[in-house]
């Protein structure tokens, strides 16, 4: 089903960085519903007001996927596997309590996000350990690049 060539690692990084931009997207999308550039400006958005609170948590939000992208690289499979299990969940929470009145665009993000981490969370349960010829194939791409 999935490309052979790339590892788990990989697979599991990539599909972060697609949740993340996702995330970005949906954002900058909303900002250009009628009202919410003003209501940005005012400090209050949808009658809740912004706070540095609500700032340092929607950054500890927005740093998560970019965290997991980056440790889906270079952890080990075991702690790569386990972490991702928990993690992508909690995305799935995160992204469902961030969306709890969504109109159209809102859901059409949703969706796409939750299917993502959907199979993050496929990948991650179904991980075996790489065969030796997995390995080989990739030192063996890796020595054709170095000799070009």
């Amino acid at each position: 089903m999935w490309n052979q060539k790339l590892s788990n690692n990989t697979l599991l990084s990539a599909l972060w960085i697609f949740y993340m931009l996702n995330l970005f997207a949906r954002d900058m999308h909303e900002l250009g519903r009628p009202g919410m550039l003003e209501q940005v400006m005012s400090g209050t958005i949808n009658g809740v007001e912004v706070t540095e609170g609500l700032m340092l948590l929607g950054g500890i939000m927005a740093e998560f996927p970019i965290l997991m992208a980056l440790l889906s690289l270079v952890l080990r499979k075991g702690i790569n596997r386990g972490l991702n299990l928990v993690a992508a969940p909690l995305a799935i929470a995160m992204t469902v309590m961030t969306n709890l009145n969504p109109d159209l665009d809102n859901v059409f993000f949703m969706i796409i996000q939750i299917v993502a981490l959907l199979v993050a969370v496929r990948i991650a349960w179904k991980w075996k350990e790489e065969s030796r010829a997995f390995r080989l194939r990739q030192a063996e791409s890796t020595i054709a690049v170095s000799l070009t």
